[in-house]
């Protein structure tokens, strides 16, 4: 919703898709882990990076759970989150 907000685009349109992932675990109990996930088209706000400001993602993530930097700065975090996941875009 960030990034639509962002460029204009309209309601459903995004650069970032929550993925919901449903796990069965045992005695009939689930576990859900929700996954923002980039889509085609995610630009990484490139107009707002260049200016040295994070993607409209990560500012307006209202969980606090979407980091954007440096991969080496990324990389320590993630000793410190094993269930952490780092998308490099290519």
């Amino acid at each position: 919703m960030a990034c639509a907000q962002e460029y204009g685009w309209p309601a459903g349109m995004g650069g970032i898709r929550v993925q919901e992932i449903v796990q069965q675990l045992p005695n009939d109990k689930a576990y859900l882990t929700y996954l923002p996930f980039p889509t085609e088209l995610c630009i990484l706000c490139k107009p707002r990076t260049k200016k040295g400001l994070a993607p409209a993602c990560v500012k307006h993530c209202m969980a606090g759970c979407m980091r954007y930097g440096r991969i080496e700065d990324l990389s320590k975090e993630m000793k410190k989150k094993p269930r952490m996941v780092l998308w490099v875009p290519k």
